[in-house]
């Protein structure tokens, strides 16, 4: 589904993602681990169209988007999350999610006068879409409240939600486990798992090695900016490469 090959960012002196090369098959779950500083969010940030890659080539089912603007990646069905998140705060969370849909008829402000009937039915069918993506993530009672009044991990959820509203093919989330309580981390977990049986392609950045270790097969590494393994949870967890980055060294 998404190759990367020689993949390099660099920041004038800085190269934050060094020469990194590595392929995502479709319908998998694939985390993407590393210490503090090892360029991973510089990564996602660069596949998704952020940042334009120094060099290397990242190609998307087949097309390449090496150096596409986020909107154009965005349409081709990668699409990302943020390990902040960055909702509309001064908008319900069902407006969060119905602003999602692209090229809908009422963006153009004429067409709410001369196609009155088309933006409202298409309204309609973007609001029952939002309220199906929003019951489906247990959020439903929350569609009229304003975004900044939802905690942290509903907030999460929400992230989630607006990306679900694009009609995705691939999703990097970013830390969804980061500020969590357990039982809302659980409920997180559950929820990919469905969307991964139904279809979506996952590649989690994550600290939290039991979801990572429970959710994600492959497990990517990377540290000081270069991809030194990836392989199954059990190879990755005893790899002496992955103590040494995580470490500093082996434990005699």
């Amino acid at each position: 589904m998404l190759e990367v090959t020689h993949l390099v960012k660099e920041f004038g002196g800085l190269r934050a993602v060094n020469d990194v090369s590595f392929r995502l098959r479709a319908n998998t779950i694939s985390g993407l681990i590393g210490p503090n500083g090892a360029g991973k969010t510089t990564l996602f940030n660069t596949i998704a169209g952020l940042y334009r890659p120094t060099a290397g080539e990242i190609v998307f089912l087949g097309r390449r988007i090496t150096g596409s603007a986020p909107h154009r990646v965005f349409g081709e069905g990668l699409v990302r999350t943020f390990q902040i998140p960055r909702p509309f705060a001064a908008m319900t969370v069902l407006e969060n999610c119905m602003l999602v849909p692209r090229r809908q008829a009422g963006e153009r402000f004429w067409n709410n006068w001369v196609r009155r009937a088309t933006v409202r039915a298409e309204e309609r069918r973007c609001r029952d879409r939002a309220l199906q993506v929003l019951t489906f993530l247990g959020l439903a009672s929350h569609a009229g409240e304003y975004a900044k009044n939802l905690s942290g991990g509903q907030q999460k959820l929400l992230e989630l939600a607006r990306v679900l509203m694009a009609d995705p093919k691939l999703i990097l989330l970013d830390e969804p486990g980061a500020g969590v309580n357990p039982s809302l981390l659980v409920t997180i977990m559950d929820k990919l798992r469905e969307l991964n049986a139904r279809g979506i392609t996952f590649l989690i950045i994550e600290h939290n090695m039991d979801l990572v270790m429970t959710l994600c097969d492959p497990v990517l590494v990377m540290a000081q900016g270069k991809l030194i393994l990836e392989g199954p949870p059990a190879q990755v967890r005893t790899d002496p490469r992955v103590l040494e980055a995580y470490l500093g060294g082996v434990p005699a």
